[in-house]
């Protein structure tokens, strides 16, 4: 009366099983991303970049919400960034990592702060510092403090002299005048901007790029002049 359901769909009578096919993946064995050595360590830095980034967006968003202090700020995007930057002066890594652009597309990463941060190349406190400074007066100003920040100006424009004009070179020295001269003074002198200018300048160049004579030029110019600029502060 009722036909008997068969247990399974029908087969084509032409269809015939090939016993010697067995599956090729163990599900209990670990599946490998990489062969060697060399890939692996590639994606291992890779994926430290990636950290970076995202730590660097999430601690620009603590910062602006002013649920970090600003020295821990200053120290852990100063870190992150000199982290940044030293993966990257690997040339392995580098050339898989293509620019940061790039990076983002592949990994659909939204981090528009810390896009910027590295864009700069130094904390936002570095960049615009504090109401805060060290010394809140010419009074009070720290002579050890103002000697500092003038060996810096003194070692960077003998650093241009001598025909230093590699960004690896130049950058680090730069960054430890601005850093020198916020502990002196937070007042925007004459020329502070163009130190800043040309920190972002360097920091989008190669690590091993070299600035124009005609750019070392006008860099030995604008250095005097915030030299100037900030001795004119202290009196």
């Amino acid at each position: 009366m009722y036909q008997t359901r068969q247990a399974y769909a029908p087969t084509p009578h032409s269809y015939i099983p090939n016993t010697t096919l067995s599956a090729t993946i163990n599900l209990d064995e670990e599946v490998k991303l990489s062969e060697t050595r060399a890939e692996r360590d590639l994606q291992d830095s890779l994926a430290e970049v990636f950290s970076i980034i995202i730590t660097l967006d999430e601690l620009e968003k603590a910062y602006l919400k002013d649920a970090i202090a600003e020295s821990d700020y200053t120290e852990i995007c100063d870190r992150l960034l000199k982290q940044y930057r030293a993966i990257l002066t690997d040339e392995v890594v580098n050339r898989e990592f293509v620019d940061l652009e790039t990076f983002k597309t592949e990994w659909d990463m939204e981090v528009p702060r810390a896009t910027e941060r590295i864009r700069i190349g130094l904390p936002s406190t570095v960049t615009a510092p504090s109401h805060n400074p060290t010394s809140l007066g010419n009074n009070s100003i720290n002579g050890t403090l103002i000697l500092e920040a003038t060996q810096d100006f003194i070692t960077f424009l003998d650093a241009l002299k001598l025909g230093l004009l590699a960004k690896d070179q130049l950058h680090p020295l730069l960054s430890d005048v601005i850093q020198s001269v916020n502990k002196v003074t937070d007042r925007d002198f004459e020329g502070r901007g163009k130190i800043v200018q040309w920190l972002i300048a360097l920091n989008q160049m190669k690590a091993t790029e070299e600035v124009s004579e005609d750019q070392a030029r006008e860099l030995e110019l604008d250095m005097n002049s915030a030299y100037q600029g900030f001795k004119a502060t202290l009196k």
